[in-house]
């Protein structure tokens, strides 16, 4: 068996157990009827993609569940891959031509896609690679691409079925759209920036009353050619009167709007009144459905202004023509003010130019299983972690509107639908794309594509990766689903995503899958997944989502290269509190490898202090024990592992991985290392009680590498090995779990029981020792050996205490711990414990210091029980919390007003 080294090098322990981890097939995921499936895919990232912060936290989560699992003894499968994220890969690609001084349109369409996947082999999926680095467990042969062939053919076969089943058509609607990359864009394409301009007051002369007029607010008077109305609120009865009436349109081609009642307009915002411009604005078009106004486009799809924005502004550039405009405005007279306005504005996440509103004629799909897809969250059969994000589902398939899936793009999915050549699409009526002699929908098209034209169109990157579940595991094709072994991991079981894509991505998956997953069978069996967990997003620690642009992010390679990818796994945890935004803090990962290194050094300890024996099983440990030798140590530290140990299996099952950590992390560094460790000094001297303390260690640090194995899978691989808990060739994650009674009941059987009052006793006797410890580090004295104390307490009290003085003394680093009374008047200094005192009687000390001590005490738990009620009376909390959270802030408060209410009595008690 090796030996521990005295330090430990993360990097080199990494490198060794990734390569032997693959070259074994540790990741693979198999059919095998023997074990419960626990199934996991990866959402895929962008091929243009590198890993950040929240890729770590969301991949970490998933490795930990995974791995988790493998210990279980289920047969886990993690599915990798990428999207191919149609307009962020298109926008690198075409800036790298750029650089060329090319053009896509110069190389046209097939030689440009050429130059995609030239790109794509060279450099995408890097994110991949980055990912084994972090300990990423994923079964790497079955990774994905969303253009991979067989997945290609799953998403146009869906076209094809949904397009026959009439849940999809082609509609002239509005939406958004980037002026540089000439495309319709999703919601979550659109970032939204605040923005500095201009907020314009603008005048309409009345048509009938001349020199009176009906005044209106923009940010955009470039628009006011496109003008079909005039809108006040029908309550409005500052306009009652004007209703029905006409106003001159002040800028372009001359033409009487009529003053319309909706009950969409504001009331409050400026004069009441609002201007309708259905082609360049979302609730302009509303309106102008409801009142069956015709829609007027000023702007070309490059964002210059068209011959319908009228002579003097035809031609300009958006911005140029808000200038003109305005300048335009004055000199008629009918611009009254204009006021510098701060708005948030859409811009494209990849041009990053401001968006939009667009009227195009685009494919658009009507959803399928809506009512179905409320039932599986509502009912119960998927469960969304937090639960509030339920309600936020509900809300949205409660308010859904159809989905624009195509996008004026190369790269990606082109849309199967092919028209006869010569056709004008934009007359085409519903009938026309159902008539086989004008338009022809199939995966392959025309057998004969003579005098047929492909749509240039390709479908929205979501309308592809929404079949993720099913055609990473082969579906339709049922041979490819055979292989994959569909039928045996699917449904999977949970996916961890951010709350951002919940309706983007979540939903869309779950109606995917109730309308294509193994028809015919109940719900359960059509759902995508069983569980979804949505992470908090990472901020800096101004609260600034973390971003490129913003230079706030650290790189997750330096932070591996720094603190090693288990302190980064353990870090990033410890501080992602279920479903909350998470403050980065470093100091947390350093903190992740400085608990690494506590792990390192007390497994070299425990190596050091005798003998490895037979650790092949928590039973083969178990038979090493000689209960006859058990002190209360003995009997509070395997109390404690057996508590922890049932902490950490509810934690996985409330999906509260932050509790989980912590709750390791307590146990072993403050109950194992700095107790248990401490006191077992004195047995490992005694030749007729060493070898039974051994053993409670070796059981310990087993059950602690269990634990921790899914957190910090590197180390505690190599310590399971070197411990000799593993055989040559085998893995931590083929040993088995032991669950806490699983334990316990083969404890019993080796004739261990556990005595609760010797446990309870070293929880006092331990609590004693950080108080007296405290009280040394108070007076400057923490290093001093010959500190008096007095105890004041009851029988009961000391009785415990004199059982255990020796040790007491020693841990504390005490001459002398007696009994008595609080002298009135000597100087003493003092701590609370519950109902008694622990006094340290000072010699030459000024009793005013130690009142000015207390008092400063009790101001600072003042502060303390504040910012707890805070936060108990903080309904945004309370809402969002777990249960166990808002319990332990309950009882923490509990603790903290009964400490200050026995400090104010100590500090009366000197007067």
């Amino acid at each position: 068996m090796a030996e521990i080294s005295k330090s430990y090098d993360p990097h080199e322990v990494e490198q060794k157990w990734y390569a032997a981890w693959e070259s074994a097939g540790a990741f693979a995921g198999r059919v095998n009827p023997a074990k419960r499936p626990y199934t996991i895919m990866i959402p895929p990232p962008n091929v243009t993609g590198v890993l950040t912060m929240g890729h770590v936290l969301n991949n970490t989560l998933q490795d930990i569940l995974i791995r988790r699992a493998r210990l279980q003894g289920q047969e886990a499968l993690w599915l990798p891959g990428t999207d191919h994220a149609g307009i962020a890969t298109q926008t690198v690609v075409e800036r790298e031509l750029r650089k060329q001084k090319v053009h896509r349109r110069d190389l046209g369409r097939d030689k440009f896609l050429a130059k995609v996947w030239e790109w794509r082999e060279e450099k995408g999926g890097i994110i991949l690679k980055q990912l084994r680095a972090l300990g990423a467990s994923c079964d790497w042969e079955r990774t994905q691409f969303t253009m991979d062939p067989h997945y290609s053919r799953a998403v146009l076969n869906v076209f094809v079925d949904l397009f026959a089943k009439g849940h999809i058509y082609r509609g002239k609607r509005m939406v958004n759209w980037c002026p540089v990359s000439l495309t319709a864009l999703s919601d979550e394409e659109v970032i939204m920036k605040p923005v500095k301009g201009h907020l314009y007051q603008v005048r309409y002369e009345i048509v009938d009353r001349p020199g009176e007029y009906i005044t209106v607010k923009t940010t955009r008077p470039e628009t006011i050619p496109g003008d079909v109305a005039i809108a006040v609120h029908p309550e409005d009865p500052r306009y009652t009167a004007l209703l029905g009436r006409k106003v001159r349109r002040p800028l372009g081609p001359a033409a009487e709007i009529p003053i319309i009642a909706d009950a969409m307009v504001d009331k409050e915002f400026g004069s009441g009144a609002l201007k309708i411009t259905p082609a360049h604005d979302k609730v302009d078009f509303e309106i102008g459905q409801r009142h069956k106004l015709p829609p007027i486009d000023v702007l070309n799809a490059d964002g210059t202004l068209n011959e319908l924005a009228g002579p003097e502004l035809a031609g300009l550039d958006r911005f140029a023509g808000r200038k003109r405009a305005a300048e335009l405005l004055k000199e008629r007279g009918a611009l009254m003010q204009e006021e510098a306005y701060e708005n948030n504005v859409g811009y494209s996440e990849r041009a990053d130019v401001p968006i939009e509103p667009r009227l195009t004629w685009q494919w658009w799909l009507r959803y399928p299983r809506i009512e179905e897809a409320k039932a599986a969250v509502r009912d119960g059969h998927i469960r969304f972690h937090p639960e509030r994000w339920s309600k936020v589902y509900l809300h949205w398939l409660e308010n859904i509107q159809d989905w624009c899936i195509s996008r004026q793009l190369w790269w990606g999915h082109r849309i199967p639908v092919w028209y006869r050549a010569g056709l004008d699409k934009e007359k085409l009526t519903e009938a026309d794309l159902r008539d086989p002699e004008k338009v022809h929908v199939s995966l392959d098209g025309p057998a004969d594509k003579t005098g047929w034209v492909q749509e240039e169109d390709v479908l929205d990157t979501w309308a592809s990766s929404w079949l993720w579940p099913l055609a990473t595991l082969g579906w339709p094709d049922q041979a490819a689903m055979g292989k994959s072994g569909y039928n045996y991991f699917y449904p999977t079981s949970t996916l961890v995503t951010g709350p951002d894509i919940i309706f983007f991505w979540v939903a869309r998956m779950i109606m995917a899958g109730l309308e294509y997953a193994n028809p015919g069978q109940p719900i359960e069996k059509r759902i995508p997944f069983r569980d979804v967990y949505f992470t908090g997003i990472i901020r800096d620690s101004l609260g600034r989502k973390m971003s490129k642009s913003l230079g706030n992010s650290p790189d997750p390679l330096d932070l591996i290269a720094k603190y090693g990818a288990d302190g980064l796994r353990f870090g990033i945890v410890s501080i992602a509190p279920q479903g909350q935004d998470i403050r980065f803090q470093e100091d947390r990962i350093e903190g992740g490898k400085n608990f690494c290194n506590k792990l390192w050094n007390a497994c070299r300890f425990r190596q050091m202090s005798g003998e490895m024996a037979d650790n092949s099983s928590a039973s083969a440990i178990l038979g090493r024990f000689n209960p006859a030798c058990f002190d209360a140590d003995d009997h509070a530290i395997l109390d404690r592992l057996f508590a922890t140990t049932r902490e950490v299996d509810r934690c996985f099952g409330q999906f509260e991985f932050s509790a989980a950590v912590q709750a390791i992390y307590g146990f072993f560094w403050n109950d194992f290392c700095d107790w248990y460790v401490e006191v077992s000094k004195a047995k490992l001297q005694d030749p007729a009680l060493k070898a039974n303390c051994l053993a409670i260690q070796d059981l310990v640090l087993r059950q602690t590498l269990l634990l921790l194995h899914p957190f910090t899978p590197f180390i505690t691989e190599e310590l399971w090995r070197m411990l000799g808990y593993g055989a040559e060739g085998s893995f931590i994650s083929q040993a088995g779990y032991d669950d806490a009674s699983s334990l316990a009941n083969a404890g019993v059987l080796h004739g261990l029981h556990l005595n609760m009052d010797a446990a309870a006793e070293v929880a006092q006797i331990k609590q004693t020792v950080s108080l007296l410890r405290a009280l040394k580090a108070e007076q400057g004295e923490a290093a001093k050996k010959d500190c008096e104390f007095v105890v004041e307490c009851a029988d009961r009290q000391w009785d415990t205490i004199a059982a255990n003085l020796a040790k007491l003394k020693r841990m504390v680093g005490a001459a002398s711990i007696t009994r008595g009374a609080m002298s009135p008047n000597a100087p003493v200094c003092v701590t609370a414990h519950g109902s008694w005192n622990l006094i340290r009687q000072l010699k030459g000390a000024d009793i005013a210091a130690e009142k000015a001590r207390l008092a400063k005490e009790i101001e600072a738990l003042a502060k303390h029980i504040a910012g707890t009620e805070a936060r108990l009376g903080n309904e945004a909390f309370v809402s969002k919390a777990p249960p166990a959270v808002i319990a332990g802030a309950r009882k923490q408060l509990a603790d903290q007003q009964a400490k200050r209410a026995e400090l104010e009595r100590l500090l009366k008690s000197l007067g």
